[in-house]
């Protein structure tokens, strides 16, 4: 008889896995998500009780704030437009293992070079002045990302660190120019540029009380999404981005994937602050500091950097910021509320982590998974 034989009532007799390492692997990335969610609803919930309000009702008000109606669902999908770019800021460079935190200062820079070309083209026609807003705010939020990039390649330089510092600069070079060269002489109380033509305005869907901007940003989410997953330029990405010492051994270009996935992921906030100036703002002013480059870096976590799970997630924060009025009025909370719970879901996003290839194997499966 055959060792294989003789083992045989042995295998047999071993539990079987639940399913494959592959579903596994699928179901662990939809589950640890949503199991942070949960705690962090929960965490927060504790919180709300402890300062003598009722978890119950900040979570209706969530609901119908954010999605209970027609008007505060379109409420919601304005305030989603700009983290769904936001957040691409962080899931392209992370198929390569870069943490890249600074896509506020590709979001206000965006705007900046919208505004000033919009005020610069003034008489243009209209598809003419949008599309060079649109191409401004891209490269200058390109650029600006696209240097850490530069720095993490070339001098070795952390690109989380170098990320963040640039956005604090890239916010103080917007100021000074909208106080200073770029200010509108009639912007007395609130320093701004020059109020951008009507024709440059990007207008509302069909329908719905919802800019063009959020169709934009789902678009760049699907595309982004086929990329990763149907070309070999996202298939180069995701290998490089498992080890890029080994990549580059197998001679796939690791510096210029680093060059090219930076740039994408700030020329995709540059396009979200020339939406912000263009649909929203008007002009470029101190408003366009709103931290949606620091929420879409929640986002990206929440969909562990996966650019179609950035949609319903965007849609998710993007409806907890627009209840934050409705539960300020009706529960008499601080308008930090929210933020202190977007705090208590990072953190539960970032402790879950831990959990990645852990879960799973919990429920029953083995490596190589189930034939």
């Amino acid at each position: 008889m055959s060792e294989i034989q003789q083992a045989a009532p042995i295998i047999r007799g071993l539990p079987r896995p639940l399913i494959g390492e592959t579903a596994g692997r699928r179901l662990e990335a939809v589950l640890i998500p949503i199991l942070a969610l949960i705690a962090g609803l929960g965490l927060f919930g504790v919180f709300i009780a402890l300062v003598g309000k009722s978890p119950e009702d900040f979570y209706y008000l969530v609901y119908r704030g954010g999605f209970g109606t027609w008007f505060s669902l379109q409420n919601t999908m304005t305030r989603t437009a700009p983290l769904l770019l936001t957040a691409l800021c962080v899931a392209l460079p992370a198929q390569l293992g870069l943490v890249v935190i600074g896509g506020e200062g590709a979001f206000v820079l965006g705007g900046l070079a919208a505004a000033a070309v919009g005020t610069w083209l003034a008489g243009a026609p209209a598809a003419v002045g949008i599309i060079a807003m649109a191409l401004a705010g891209m490269a200058l939020g390109g650029l600006w990302i696209g240097i850490v990039g530069a720095l993490r390649h070339y001098r070795g330089v952390n690109e989380t660190i170098s990320s963040l510092l640039m956005a604090y600069i890239a916010i103080a070079l917007m100021q000074h120019f909208v106080e200073g060269p770029l200010r509108d002489p009639a912007s007395l109380n609130k320093p701004s540029t020059t109020p951008l033509p009507t024709a440059f305005r990007v207008g509302d869907m069909p329908g719905m009380d919802v800019h063009w901007g959020f169709a934009i940003g789902v678009l760049a989410c699907l595309v982004a999404g086929f990329v990763l997953s149907r070309t070999t330029f996202g298939f180069a990405a995701r290998i490089a981005g498992g080890n890029a010492r080994a990549a580059a051994v197998q001679g796939l270009p690791v510096g210029r994937l680093i060059l090219a996935f930076t740039a994408a992921a700030g020329a995709a906030a540059g396009l979200a602050g020339m939406i912000d100036v263009a649909a929203v703002q008007g002009s470029a002013n101190a408003s366009l500091i709103a931290g949606y480059g620091y929420t879409g870096i929640l986002i990206a976590f929440l969909a562990r950097q996966n650019p179609i799970a950035i949609i319903p997630m965007a849609l998710l924060i993007g409806g907890i910021e627009a209840a934050g009025g409705l539960v300020q009025r009706r529960m008499d909370l601080p308008d930090a509320t929210v933020l202190v719970l977007q705090g208590i879901l990072f953190v539960a996003i970032l402790v879950s982590e831990t959990l990645s290839g852990r879960l799973l194997p919990a429920l029953g499966p083995t490596r190589g998974g189930a034939k």
